[in-house]
């Protein structure tokens, strides 16, 4: 083997921007190919965030050291995103400053399994909560939609 052979690095590719507020085409059925799995039906990003707003609880996904968390978390629909609460210094709080991040909720029936789940993907931004009764430090996480992906059970 050669010792002043150095091989070369491979070229790391460039990170995909997240697409800015892309909708869904029209609802059309999405094939299965299992029979006994529900159709999955394309909601538009209007009809997405309408049931979003429905919901009481969701799941934030992030990153910590590179592996996937998630963490089911009480949220509400506001103008301009999804908004959630955390423990300032937490790990979620830590964790999603600034970063690309994805949400998800959804209402499913145990017995046919109809019902719908929306997907919104963003960037996330913490803020210091305005409560002033909340002097232990509770932080604001914004979740800016930039691509909303609904889908109907039927």
């Amino acid at each position: 083997m050669n010792r002043d052979h150095v091989p070369s690095p491979r070229p790391v590719p460039s990170p995909r921007p997240v697409p800015r507020d892309r909708s869904v085409p029209s609802p059309r059925p999405v094939p299965s190919d299992r029979p006994d799995l529900p159709e999955l039906r394309e909601l538009d990003r209007k009809r997405s965030l309408e049931l979003l707003a429905r919901a009481d609880v969701g799941r934030v996904v992030y990153t910590v050291d590179a592996l996937p968390a998630v963490l089911p978390v009480p949220f509400r629909l506001a103008p301009g995103g999804v908004l959630l609460s955390a423990p300032a210094g937490s790990e979620l709080a830590r964790a999603v400053d600034g970063a690309v991040i994805a949400f998800e909720a959804d209402e499913v029936d145990g017995r046919d399994g109809s019902g719908w789940f929306v997907t919104v993907l963003g960037r996330a931004q913490v803020r210091p909560a305005t409560r002033a009764a909340d002097p232990g430090g509770t932080v604001r996480i914004r979740i800016r939609p930039e691509l909303v992906i609904g889908r109907r059970l039927a």
